[in-house]
C-alpha cells in the first residue's frame, strides 16, 4: 500500500491549506433533485478565440438532450489556459449561443462558480485528497528535463510521456520533496497511475455502443506548476462530478483520453458520466474534391459569427444542423409533424458516427424554406434588426422607411401555395430587392431596348390601373407594334429593375410608384 503525504506537506505542495474536505464538497454540491431520466449536460469551451461551428453543433446536442429530458444545460468556461485566453472570447461565446436561442441553466441552483479559474479551492481540495491517499505526487521535473525525456523516447521508438521508469519523481521521498520546496521550486501534481496499457477498459458510448480502449499508464499532470490551476483532465473530473453532469458530449478527438478519465472517476469512487463522442463537421474541399474537417483557417463558415454577420436566419442554421444530427428530422418537418428542431426528439443512437458533411448549398435550401414561411411583419423585423446591427450604411438606408420596405417584401407573399423562395439571408434579401431604392438602382445599359415600345406604354400608363387593365395596355401596345406582349413586358422589366428576372412586374411597378416608373422609362428614352 503506497503512503501519501502529510497534511502539512500537502499544504506546502499546493501553496496553501485546502479549503474543503471531500465530505464538505459532497454536501456543498449534492445530487440534483431532478425527474428520473433527466439529463444534465454542459458546454465547456475555452475562451481562446471565436465560437467554432463545431462548438455550436456539440452544444445543440447538449441543449436538446437536456431540455427534452426535463434536465439542465450548463455553460462552463474552461479559462485555465491563461496563455491562450482572449479577453472578449467569453462574451462572444455567450452572445453567439443567445443568438441561436440557447440559454444556460447556470442559475437554477448554486453549483457554480462556472469559470474554472474561480474553482481553484475545489481542485486543490480534491488534489489534496489524492496526495494524502498516495494516488498523486508532486513532480519537480523542469520543462527542459521533460523535453529531453521525450526526445529519448522518440529515439527509442517509445510512446512519449511521463510514465513508469520515465516518471522520475513517481516515488520521491518526503525528504526530497522538502529539499525541492526549500529550494524555492514549485511542483506540478501528477496522477500516480496504476494502469497497464496491455489491459483494456470497456465502456459504453451513447452513440457508438460498447468500446474497449487500453488502460492509461501515464502520470498526467493534475495541477500545473506555473499557476497551480488544473489541467483539462483534472478539471473535467472535478467539475462534472460536483456539477452533477450526467452526459458529456464532446468530439471524437477525445477518444484518446477516455481511459484516463474512467481511471480517475473509478479512483475517486465517483459515478462515471455517460459519454457521447460526436463526429467532426466536414466539408468537401473545393481544390481536392475530398472530404475534410471544417478549418478555422480556410473556411469562413467555421466561425459562428459568419452566419450572424451575413444574416443567415439562425433558425435555419439550427434546422440544418439538427438534420445532420437526426436524419429523420427533415421528413418530419416537411410533413408538418414538427415545427422546428426543438420539437423533434433527438436520440443519441441516431447521431452520426462518421464525419458529418456541412454543405452550404443545403443550408441555402433550409434558409429559403424557413424565410418562405415567415409572415411579412416578421420578415421585415428580421431584416431591419440585422441591418441595424450588422448591415452597411446602404442597408441601414434601405430599412429606414419601414412602410416602403414592407411593401417591397410583401410582393408575391399573399398566396401561401406560391410564396417566393429567392430569399436566403437577410443581407442577400436586401441585395435582391436593392433596385427598389434609387441610390442603389443600376440601370441596364447593355440591354437593347425597344424605344417605341417604351414610348407607347408610357403614353397609356396609369398607376391607378388594376392588373387586368395594365396587362390589356401591354397587349394593345404589342399588337400596335407587331410584337409579343412578353417582349413589351421584358422591356419594362429591365427598365424598371435593371434585371431580366424579377417577381411579378405589375406588383413591382405598383411599389415603385408613378414617379419612379415614369422617371426610369424617361431615362432610357
Amino acid at each position: 500500500m503506497r503512503n501519501g503525504l502529510s497534511k502539512d506537506l500537502i499544504a506546502r505542495v499546493l501553496g496553501g491549506v485546502p479549503k474543503y474536505t471531500l465530505e464538505e464538497l459532497e454536501a456543498k454540491y449534492p445530487p440534483r433533485q431532478l425527474p428520473e431520466g433527466a439529463m444534465v449536460t454542459r458546454f465547456a469551451p475555452s475562451p481562446t478565440g471565436y465560437m467554432h461551428l463545431g462548438g455550436l453543433y456539440s452544444t445543440l446536442i447538449d441543449y436538446k438532450l437536456a431540455k427534452q429530458s426535463g434536465g439542465l444545460f450548463l455553460l462552463r468556461i474552461e479559462d485555465t489556459d491563461t496563455k491562450r485566453e482572449i479577453k472578449e472570447a467569453v462574451d462572444i461565446i455567450i452572445n453567439s449561443l443567445s443568438e441561436f436561442g440557447i440559454k444556460n441553466d447556470n442559475d437554477v441552483a448554486d453549483y457554480g462558480p462556472y469559470y474554472q479559474s474561480q474553482r481553484k479551492d475545489i481542485y486543490h481540495s480534491v488534489a489534496a485528497y489524492l496526495l494524502e491517499k498516495g494516488w498523486a505526487y508532486p513532480c519537480f521535473l523542469t520543462q527542459e528535463e521533460m523535453d529531453a525525456l521525450r526526445e529519448k523516447q522518440k529515439l527509442n521508438g517509445l510512446a512519449t510521456g511521463i510514465y513508469g521508469e520515465y516518471a522520475r519523481d513517481r516515488d520521491i521521498s518526503e525528504e526530497d520533496i522538502i529539499k525541492h520546496l526549500d529550494n524555492g521550486e514549485t511542483p506540478s501534481v501528477r496522477l500516480y497511475s496504476m494502469g497497464d496499457i496491455n489491459k483494456r477498459i470497456f465502456f459504453k458510448d451513447s452513440v457508438r455502443g460498447s468500446i474497449s480502449v487500453p488502460e492509461n499508464n501515464e502520470d498526467i499532470v493534475l495541477i500545473k506548476s506555473t499557476d497551480r490551476l488544473p489541467t483539462y483532465h483534472f478539471a473535467h473530473l472535478c467539475d462534472d462530478h460536483f456539477m452533477r453532469v450526467t452526459h458529456v458530449v464532446r468530439g471524437e478527438e477525445y477518444f484518446g483520453t477516455v481511459a484516463l478519465h474512467i481511471q480517475m472517476f473509478h479512483m475517486m469512487g465517483w459515478e462515471l458520466p455517460k459519454y457521447i463522442h460526436t463526429a467532426t463537421l466536414d466539408k468537401i474541399d473545393a481544390e481536392t474534391g475530398k472530404q475534410r474537417k471544417l478549418s478555422k483557417r480556410k473556411d469562413p463558415e467555421a466561425n459562428v459569427e459568419f452566419f450572424l454577420q451575413e444574416g443567415w436566419p439562425t433558425e435555419s442554421v439550427i434546422d440544418y444542423l439538427g438534420n445532420i444530427l437526426a436524419s429523420g428530422y427533415e421528413e418530419a418537418k416537411m410533413k408538418g409533424q414538427v415545427k422546428s428542431f426543438w420539437d423533434y426528439e433527438l436520440k443519441p443512437k441516431k447521431i452520426p458516427m462518421s464525419g458529418s458533411l456541412f454543405d452550404m448549398k443545403k443550408l441555402e435550401w433550409w434558409a429559403k424554406e424557413y424565410i418562405a414561411t415567415l409572415p411579412v411583419d416578421v420578415l421585415v423585423k428580421s431584416v431591419v434588426d440585422w441591418a441595424n446591427e450588422y448591415g452597411s450604411e446602404d442597408n441601414k438606408k434601405q430599412v429606414a422607411d419601414i412602410d416602403y420596405l414592407t411593401a417591397v417584401l410583401s410582393i408575391e407573399r399573399d398566396n401561401p401555395k406560391r410564396i417566393r423562395k429567392d430569399f436566403i439571408t437577410w443581407q442577400q434579401t436586401l441585395n435582391e430587392v436593392s433596385y427598389f431604392w434609387d441610390f442603389l438602382f443600376n440601370a441596364n445599359k447593355e440591354y437593347e431596348y425597344n424605344v417605341d415600345a417604351l414610348k407607347e406604354f408610357l403614353a397609356t400608363f396609369d398607376i391607378k390601373d388594376d392588373k387586368d387593365s395594365w396587362w390589356q395596355k401591354i397587349v394593345y401596345t404589342a399588337e400596335k407594334l407587331g410584337l409579343k406582349p412578353g417582349e413589351i413586358a421584358m422591356n419594362l422589366r429591365v427598365a424598371m429593375t435593371g434585371r431580366t428576372n424579377t417577381p411579378d412586374l405589375y406588383s413591382v411597378m405598383q411599389v415603385l410608384g408613378d414617379n419612379r416608373v415614369k422617371e426610369r422609362i424617361n431615362k432610357i428614352l
